[in-house]
């Protein structure tokens, strides 16, 4: 009796299921955490989700003074007329050509000095030499040219005065349609290759010493140590900003490469964002700069998606 008493009250307690707390207590409770969300929220509800709704003027023959709901719906034409420009090709070309480089010269960079600066035993030096290649993000990309622009004119251009007083005759560099790529890269990986290094110096952190440890004891070397536990370790980390930065593939750089743009370079130089630009604000072609910019935007997030469908057959975890 005993036991089938005790084995009826199990049953029970069993039977019991364990209670959630309203949706309304657990929003109470954590009511500071979700205020702190809130400037977030904000933020990419206004900026970012709200005028996804104004990529719908790509398809219409958008009229400001008639408004969005009262524009007329023209369909594929503004996507057509782009595909058929003569300029589309030049774009194209030029867009994908700076991205290339980017992804050559410019991605692999911040994980070399991040390798590089985990070497450094003296803290005080790692330190300095970090602060100082952090410096030029915050540069706006107006200092930024116009100190490239005082390092390269005709006029009193030290890179110029150099080549004259080693013998040589002096180049116009700024307006050069074969130097603008150069110039562009070099501005990009000077401005903004210490600031990529952070990601990868806190991936760097949380490699277990004692895998090094152990590597030292089996005999192997600094080199073997990096390819065999270092890179293996931050390689998620290479992977998912990789894929990131696939999602802006056609995105060049708009303000960067408009005040470097000039008549004698803009065969070179003009690309999806600058011409959104001069279409759309300067010429007041709202919807058919849209439709660019819809173009870009597709050739990004198509970019994306393979490219995470790739990471994950290759056995990385992927943004999603």
């Amino acid at each position: 009796m005993e036991i089938t008493t005790y084995s009826k009250r199990m049953g029970e307690q069993n039977s019991v299921k364990p209670t959630r707390k309203p949706i309304r207590k657990i929003i109470l409770r954590d009511r500071w955490l979700y205020f702190m969300l809130l400037p977030g929220i904000i933020y990419f509800l206004l900026f970012k989700y709200l005028p996804m709704w104004g990529v719908l003027i790509a398809f219409q023959n958008y009229q400001p003074f008639l408004g969005f709901w009262h524009s007329d719906w023209v369909g594929m034409k503004h996507f057509i007329r782009f595909f058929n420009e003569p300029t589309f090709w030049m774009l194209f070309r030029n867009t994908v050509i700076l991205a290339i480089y980017n992804l050559i010269f410019f991605f692999p960079l911040p994980i070399v000095i991040a390798l590089m600066l985990n070497e450094v035993r003296k803290n005080f030096l790692k330190r300095f030499v970090q602060t100082m290649i952090y410096i030029p993000h915050f540069f706006s990309w107006v200092v930024v040219v116009g100190i490239f622009y005082l390092l390269f004119t005709v006029e009193g251009g030290v890179v110029n005065e150099a080549i004259v007083r080693l013998g040589g005759e002096k180049a116009n560099f700024l307006i050069s349609a074969d130097w603008f790529r150069t110039l562009i890269m070099t501005e990009v990986i000077w401005k903004e290759t210490g600031w990529g290094t952070i990601i990868f110096l806190a991936a760097l952190a949380g490699v277990d010493p004692g895998l090094y440890e152990a590597a030292t004891i089996d005999g192997a070397g600094r080199w073997r140590q990096l390819w065999h536990i270092t890179l293996p370790a931050i390689r998620s980390t290479i992977v998912i900003l990789l894929i990131l930065r696939l999602g802006h593939f056609m995105g060049t750089g708009f303000e960067q490469i408009i005040l470097m743009l000039n008549a004698m370079n803009r065969e070179v130089g003009e690309v999806f964002d600058t011409y959104v630009y001069s279409v759309g604000i300067n010429q007041a072609q709202f919807s058919y700069s849209t439709a660019v910019g819809l173009f870009e935007s597709l050739v990004g997030l198509i970019l994306v998606l393979t490219t995470n469908a790739l990471a994950k057959k290759a056995g990385d975890e992927g943004i999603y």
